[in-house]
């Protein structure tokens, strides 16, 4: 068998590569057979493996087995320790290797894992796994196993009179190592800055210059899920940014005075500001300050003004719905085209049924950034691999042009734009992003009302752009995105440039 390709970083590194692990398990042999239950039952306990079932595997194996528990890296604490082991009569651990990330939860939902085939990946390769095969699992490791995988050698050869001949010889073939775009300093650092996040959380960055997404990053609490691509979220006030952008288009310029009342009634339902929202800035403040301190209310009483299409619009030609080949299933965004009344009020302010991913933020923050609408890019696939055909198109009404359109982002609004987000920063609800090293940072924060629960549970999120980077942030279960959200990008963004 050829050696497996590498799945490397922006710079030509590898992700994962073969490093030493210990296979442990109970060695049958070394153990009477009436001793062999209690020992399974101890070993799966320090492996926090389900004793029954760990217990029947080893009664089920041949006398001579060594049956596996658990796969641990060498250089790891535990669970198992060698001390713990020696304890166990028959507990046995044997060097091996596997192809592994740095570390056991660097990018996980996204680089998948690499593992011996099961039995359904074996029957839906049509003959190109056999049992005993290593092959992707999860993630890009499966998703491109074809590519990643080696082919075996062969030699076919005849007996006669003098001994065997060989008459037909094909060399094993190595696989195609897989190019993605990930800084692998920043991956690790958005991880660090979410791993004590109990709810899903994710961490996306990019490279505004380029479309390269830098960190795919999800908390704990995501339990595994690729919250980061494929979260589908309402936004909140983040998506002021398209609303701004629609009201820029009308006329509007960052001095035009908006009225923004303490609440608003639309159709029977009623629109407040967030609980801490500033009483001295009610009444009729201009755009930037509306835009600063997230007046919802200010926003919403725009709404005669721009159309629902027109939100759609600017809201995809920041990025938003809008397909691309990234190389990896993910989720763009939905943004409907038509609502009226309630639903048209609620889309001004992020909410209703206006969905994104992180992915989806940050490729529309990276747009302001840029100055024309960013194509996000993750994964370059070999040559003849078709990377659309492992894009998920987002499921809206928004408009979808062609991803080799940039679309009408001019260069004027995206001043704009940034002019309004840096007063985030200095004036409004992302202060505490002023003492960032380096470049000015741009923000805006953004709460989302979700569930049925009164008061309602809430989404935070936070997008900033600091130079040539763009990052969004989310956290599933927050309070205000300045709050829950703000501290996790200031770290972030302190770290990143260190």
């Amino acid at each position: 068998q050829g050696l497996r390709g590498e799945i490397l970083d922006r710079a030509g590194e590898p992700l994962m590569a073969s490093r030493p692990v210990l296979r442990i398990g109970i060695n049958k042999p070394d153990v009477p057979e009436d001793q062999q239950p209690a020992s399974a039952a101890a070993l799966a306990e320090l492996a926090g493996l389900d004793p029954a079932a760990y217990t029947a595997q080893v009664a089920a194996s041949g006398p001579e087995a060594f049956v596996e528990a658990i796969v641990q890296r060498q250089e790891a604490d535990g669970p198992v320790t060698p001390d713990a082991l020696a304890g166990i009569p028959g507990g046995l651990s044997l060097p091996d290797s596997r192809v592994l990330a740095p570390t056991r939860t660097f990018a996980r939902a996204l680089l998948g894992s690499v593992g011996e085939a099961t039995a359904e990946l074996i029957e839906e390769s049509e003959g190109r796994l056999s049992p005993g095969d290593q092959t992707g699992l999860a993630g890009l490791q499966q998703q491109y196993d074809e590519q990643l995988q080696g082919t075996p050698g062969v030699a076919v050869s005849v007996e006669n009179a003098s001994g065997s001949e060989i008459v037909f010889s094909v060399n094993s073939k190595d696989g195609t190592a897989l190019q993605t775009t990930l800084d692998p300093r920043l991956q690790a650092l958005a991880e660090s800055v979410l791993e004590d996040e109990p709810s899903a959380s994710a961490i996306v960055a990019i490279q505004p210059s380029t479309g390269d997404v830098l960190t795919v990053a999800n908390g704990p609490g995501s339990e595994g899920q690729q919250t980061a691509l494929l979260g589908q979220y309402p936004p909140g006030s983040t998506f002021k940014i398209a609303t701004s952008l629609a009201l820029l288009r009308q006329g509007q310029t960052a001095d035009s005075a908006l009225s923004c009342p303490a609440e608003l009634s639309v159709d029977g339902r009623k629109f407040n500001n967030a609980s801490s929202y500033p009483a001295a800035f009610v009444g009729e403040i201009p755009l930037r300050d509306a835009f600063a301190q997230s007046c919802n209310t200010a926003f919403i009483n725009t709404r005669d003004t721009v159309g629902q299409e027109a939100l759609a619009s600017a809201a995809a030609d920041l990025g938003i719905g809008v397909p691309a080949s990234l190389g990896v299933p993910a989720f763009f965004g939905a943004v409907p085209e038509t609502a009226d009344g309630t639903a048209h009020a609620a889309s001004m302010i992020g909410q209703g049924e206006i969905l994104v991913s992180p992915l989806a933020l940050a490729v529309a923050a990276a747009s302001v950034g840029k100055g024309e609408r960013v194509t996000p890019a993750l994964v370059t696939p070999a040559a003849g691999e078709d990377a659309d055909a492992s894009a998920t198109a987002s499921p809206s009404a928004s408009p979808s042009p062609s991803t080799a359109d940039p679309g009408s982002l001019t260069a004027a609004e995206a001043t704009s734009l940034r002019e309004l987000m840096r007063g985030v920063v200095t004036d409004g609800g992302a202060t505490m992003l002023l003492d960032v090293p380096g470049e000015p940072v741009l923000a805006k924060t953004g709460t989302a009302e979700f569930g049925s629960e009164t008061p309602p549970r809430t989404h935070a999120w936070v997008v900033a752009l600091q130079g040539d980077l763009a990052v969004a942030v989310f956290v599933a279960e927050g309070e205000l995105g300045s709050t829950s959200g703000g501290p996790l990008m200031k770290a972030f963004l302190d770290g990143a440039a260190g």
